[in-house]
């Protein structure tokens, strides 16, 4: 019975830690999706210089052509970006603010290091001075810790 609620109690524990996670996760996931409407809009673009070649290695757009469908698909990928950009921003002030009001600064540290600039766990350690195996008993106190 004592195991069961003790296993109970893990559990709860582990899906609160990856709701965390995945709330830490979204400024990334907004500065990716930033970089992917960046790359269509740099595409776009390139796709439009007479004789440059497009993805397929064919030349794309005779330069004399009608662009009002190109513009309009332009127009419509930087309003897309301005927006994602946006969001980006408030996402990033969000999480922060909450990492920056922890009482820990060790693990206010690493949180912003993994959430925020998005290194992996061994630059972690290396930028921490901490072997991996201590970044990751620190990045579950952290888990705890942070406050959503």
């Amino acid at each position: 019975m004592v195991e069961q609620g003790v296993m109970r109690m893990e559990q709860v524990v582990r899906t609160e830690n990856e709701r965390k996670k995945a709330y830490l996760r979204r400024y990334l996931e907004a500065k990716r999706a930033q970089e992917v409407l960046e790359h269509e809009i740099d595409e776009l673009r390139l796709d439009m210089i007479p004789g440059s070649p497009a993805q397929d290695g064919m030349p794309h757009g005779s330069g004399g052509g009608d662009l009002s469908g190109y513009v309009a698909r332009l127009d419509d990928l930087v309003q897309k970006l301005r927006t994602q950009m946006y969001k980006k921003i408030q996402i990033r002030a969000e999480i922060t603010e909450r990492i920056d009001a922890m009482e820990n600064e060790t693990e206010s540290l690493l949180l912003r290091l993994r959430y925020i600039h998005d290194l992996k766990w061994e630059e972690v350690a290396v930028t921490m001075d901490y072997s991996c195996r201590a970044v990751h008993k620190i990045h579950s106190k952290a888990l705890e810790h942070f406050k959503i």
